[in-house]
């Protein structure tokens, strides 16, 4: 998944003025007729639902509006630059110079990011009183030119979190229509997914982020990638098998950001079917001890999934 890109965007030149004079017959001195060049285009990103990475700006990096053109005679003004829009998926992020200037979080969402330059005056516009009959125009100003960094956060009301193989790809499989890709060794998930959850009147999207391990926060593994995508989730769905596992989690998201404590969390005892009898109530007693109330699930036969959903509902609708 392409979800960060950096890139330059530059608004279109100016158009020149131009140099002209009217033409009368028999008058030698006609007054100056020379029009205003066009503006350079501008560049503006606009957020859709049509794109879901930032693939379009992994080997392109440079863009440009068209220019401004250039004036004409008898006053005519040069046409402007075609602005130019670029399409971003919902979630993007804008920095400029390391600042946050835009979080296109809603469709149709549009910034300005490079103004295009303003068209040269023309020699109708530089008569003066001294200088009736200038022979000169001006050059059309530069577009304003941006070193952008693009981040991408999913939007998602829900996130499953936990170490690689937690069953988080098949729980995400089982909750939604979603067919991540599943397999029996670790990082099997190496871009979030999506799914939408359908349940008593309710639609919620979905987001398995892949596995985090120790030192996450400090870019090990593949979890300092996503970690960024859980920001904006409303709900985590934390999936553990045991306490020590629970607490390692823990620890790596609150390294990454303490906000991230406030969010709604649902323990999970996940991948049920594995344990013995005697072993899951075990593991269920010792996540008890220390005050949570985890909901023992197996994505395999089913158990705990149709309480899960509305466990889900119910933390959304609070």
């Amino acid at each position: 998944m392409i979800d960060q890109a950096k890139i330059t965007v530059q608004g279109g030149h100016g158009g020149a003025g131009a140099i002209s004079f009217l033409r009368r017959k028999g008058v030698t001195q006609t007054p100056p007729d020379g029009g205003d060049g066009g503006d350079g285009g501008s560049v503006y990103l606009r957020s859709t639902t049509d794109r879901n990475t930032l693939l379009d700006f992994r080997f392109r990096k440079v863009f440009q509006a068209p220019t401004g053109a250039k004036g004409g005679v008898n006053g005519r003004y040069g046409a402007k630059g075609e602005d130019l829009v670029l399409s971003v998926p919902l979630g993007t992020q804008v920095y400029w110079i390391d600042r946050l200037i835009a979080d296109l979080a809603r469709p149709g969402e549009q910034i300005l990011v490079a103004r295009g330059g303003k068209g040269g005056r023309g020699n109708a516009k530089l008569k003066t009183k001294t200088d009736r009959l200038p022979h000169r125009a001006e050059s059309g100003e530069p577009g304003e030119v941006k070193e952008l960094r693009l981040e991408l956060k999913l939007l998602a009301d829900v996130g499953l979190i936990g170490l690689p193989n937690a069953g988080k790809s098949t729980l995400l499989s089982k909750l939604t229509a979603a067919q991540p890709k599943i397999g029996a060794y670790p990082f099997t998930t190496l871009e979030p997914n999506l799914g939408v959850m359908l349940w008593k009147g309710k639609s919620l999207v979905l987001a398995d982020i892949p596995g985090l391990i120790e030192g996450a926060s400090e870019g090990k593994g593949l979890g300092h990638d996503f970690l960024r995508h859980i920001e904006r989730t409303k709900l985590l769905l934390h999936l553990t098998g045991s306490w020590e596992e629970y607490i390692l989690i823990r620890n790596e998201i609150v390294k990454y950001s303490k906000e991230l404590l406030k969010k709604k969390e649902i323990v999970i005892i996940s991948q049920a079917d594995r344990y013995l009898p005697e072993e899951l109530k075990s593991r269920r007693k010792t996540l008890v001890s220390h005050r949570l109330r985890p909901l023992v699930v197996s994505a395999l036969t089913g158990e705990g999934l149709p309480e899960l959903k509305d466990k889900i509902i119910a933390a959304l609708s609070d």
